[in-house]
């Protein structure tokens, strides 16, 4: 059987749970529609329904971003740079491999390396094991690496990449430290006039700030609410 290539379901639990509350709210709907108390009648009918249609709109958009939105955010993202094919570039939260594997489509001489700490609930079947099956899939296994590291602390060494992209994995660092930290290493391993390609839905204005008061010319690219859910925003920054 010929096997396909796969970037996954991108948080999977949530689609889940946000199909799971469609079913059971709007069950509660159909069967206790009325909510009585001392006698007195509540119709919860229409708030039921209104947050039913709502869990299940998200459902359905998350899961549209994860079979279309996604590729197009990852093309968006790359065409954002004039490569010459012999960068050297950083996947940062990698999962499956997309972004990587689009930018080592685009290099000659170069080499797209991938890190990730590989957590099953931010993408399905997330592994280093299927990243690189989608690489080899897509003819790009001998254009990337990928490893096991973690952006807070990486074993790059100063001044190395030409380019460093991450999508929807900064804002999983849960405090603004951590996030400080995270954009002071990306600083690091760039090159000078090295371009950073940040997208994510939220923390855009502080991942702005901490590069500006690293010396970086920074710019907000845009924000895309139609083909992206939730809505992602671009952000460049180039060192100096």
């Amino acid at each position: 059987m010929m096997k396909k290539i796969d970037y996954g379901i991108d948080a999977p639990k949530i689609i889940r749970n946000l199909f799971l509350f469609t079913i059971i709210l709007f069950g509660i709907a159909i069967f206790f529609p009325v909510l009585i108390i001392n006698s007195i009648k509540i119709n919860l009918f229409p708030f039921e329904i209104i947050v039913s249609i709502f869990c299940f709109l998200n459902g359905l958009l998350m899961l549209l971003y994860t079979g279309i939105g996604k590729f197009r955010q990852r093309d968006r993202m790359l065409r954002l740079i004039n490569w010459t094919g012999n960068e050297m570039v950083l996947d940062i939260g990698t999962g499956l491999g997309l972004l990587m594997n689009g930018a080592a489509k685009r290099l000659t001489s170069g080499k797209a390396i991938g890190i990730d700490i590989w957590n099953k609930e931010d993408l399905s079947k997330n592994s280093p094991d299927k990243t690189m099956l989608n690489a080899e899939l897509e003819g790009v296994a001998g254009k990337i690496e990928i490893k096991n590291e973690n952006i807070l602390h990486t074993n790059f060494q100063d001044n190395y990449f030409d380019v460093v992209i991450s999508n929807l994995c900064l804002h999983n660092i849960s405090d603004n430290e951590g996030r400080k930290t995270a954009c002071t290493e990306i600083h690091r391993i760039l090159k000078q006039n090295g371009t950073a390609l940040i997208s994510d839905f939220k923390h855009i204005k502080e991942y702005k700030s901490e590069f500006q008061k690293l010396g970086m010319t920074t710019e907000k690219i845009g924000t895309y609410y139609f083909d992206t859910y939730p809505p992602l925003t671009i952000i460049r920054a180039v060192k100096k």
